[in-house]
């Protein structure tokens, strides 16, 4: 019984979970989207496997709603200052950051896609790994006003928490443990998000040859 007790003050409960949990992943996918080195689509995963093995009814519900909401807040705060840098004279530190991942063949595919398909195209560019970076850059090179590239966004914002929250409950569905989910899930994320880089290379290795 006292190992029990023990035990029982160690491991948080389910309230102490989401009272430090949902804060962080909304801190984490914040972060994430003004400095695109965090892996926010495994986070949004992470959690929903971690939600999906609780008993609160509206665990998921939760996660949806805060990563959803800090990815869309996270873009608009970038877009408004890379705006700030393209109407500055020296441009900014976040414009150049911008700029710096966004490669020019992408940038011109983004830039022919969003004349072709308009906000449709934000949509998709949230979906594809490393697809958001040129296709806001693209909006800032056409001079989207702050309104059209945040009502693009907001779907786009959207249809990527419902992605990777998928990506999350069917780890936590197959797999009994929470972890196991978890594990499963970055997997299956970084996987996707290393597909492109991966295409590009097999490409470039055939073009060669």
């Amino acid at each position: 019984m006292t190992v029990l007790a023990a035990t029982a003050t160690v491991v948080p409960t389910e309230s102490t979970q989401q009272a430090i949990g949902y804060p962080s992943l909304f801190l984490l996918v914040l972060i994430g989207a003004l400095v695109p080195i965090v892996p926010t689509g495994a986070l949004v995963s992470s959690a929903a496997v971690v939600a999906f093995h609780q008993t609160a009814p509206f665990a998921l519900a939760l996660v949806f709603a805060t990563a959803s909401t800090a990815a869309f807040l996270g873009d608009v705060t970038l877009y408004w200052l890379g705006r700030r840098g393209m109407r500055s004279r020296n441009g900014s530190r976040w414009l150049e950051a911008i700029r710096s991942r966004a490669p020019e063949d992408r940038l011109t595919q983004a830039q022919r896609k969003l004349s072709e398909h308009g906000v449709a195209v934000l949509v998709l560019s949230r979906l594809v790994p490393a697809g958001r970076i040129p296709v806001m850059l693209a909006c800032l090179m056409a001079k989207w006003p702050m309104r059209r590239f945040a009502r693009g966004n907001f779907p786009a914002c959207l249809a990527w928490a419902v992605t990777y929250q998928l990506i999350g409950i069917l780890g936590g569905s197959l797999f009994p443990e929470p972890w196991e989910g978890v594990v499963a899930a970055i997997a299956v994320t970084l996987l996707i998000s290393a597909a492109p880089s991966v295409w590009r290379r097999i490409r470039k290795t055939g073009a060669a040859s």
